[in-house]
């Protein structure tokens, strides 16, 4: 898993992308919980010459050279790249973000946005997000809550983070 995410790093470099820090490789519990193996997480900083669909579009196809195929919600991937923020972009607009931010855990397994959503609607609630983000993006503001990376962390239900530890990597 360690290689698979360090080769997608090399290959999300373009002339358009470029990878300009990388925070600590952390092992993950799968989420949700019995929906395939656990992971390997990391939060990159890009500097991007590219509109944020463009991105994912690039994002997707680093995915696709790893063998995904897009499937089931949350099912068994080889790779999983989210774009989690771009600037202080609010895609495609407040209203249609907080839709997606206040979705029910089961409304989430069953629908999927026909566009892209900015900041990723599941980075507040995601610890596997927010620890290695905190490596690179400490001083990270959410641009609709207005908290920080820190406020996020505090926030989350108690066991959200268990399980996610760095790895010692050489």
């Amino acid at each position: 898993m360690v290689e698979r995410l360090q080769v997608a790093l090399a290959e999300l470099e373009s002339e358009d992308i470029s990878v300009r820090l990388v925070s600590k490789f952390y092992h993950s519990p799968c989420f949700p919980a019995d929906y395939g193996n656990d992971f390997v997480n990391a939060v990159a900083v890009l500097d991007v010459f590219l509109p944020p669909n463009e991105v994912l579009m690039h994002l997707h196809e680093v995915e696709k050279n790893a063998g995904r195929i897009r499937g089931k919600r949350w099912g068994t991937r080889p790779l999983d790249l989210d774009l989690l923020a771009q600037e202080n972009c609010v895609l495609p607009n407040p209203d249609t973000f907080l839709r997606w931010h206040n979705l029910p855990l089961s409304a989430q397994l069953e629908e999927t946005p026909g566009e892209i959503i900015l900041p990723h609607p599941r980075i507040t609630d995601r610890g596997f997000v927010l620890i290695p983000m905190r490596d690179v993006l400490p001083d990270w503001v959410h641009p609709v809550t207005g908290k920080t990376v820190d406020e996020l962390i505090a926030a989350l239900p108690e066991g959200a983070c268990d399980g996610i530890t760095p790895l010692d990597l050489p």
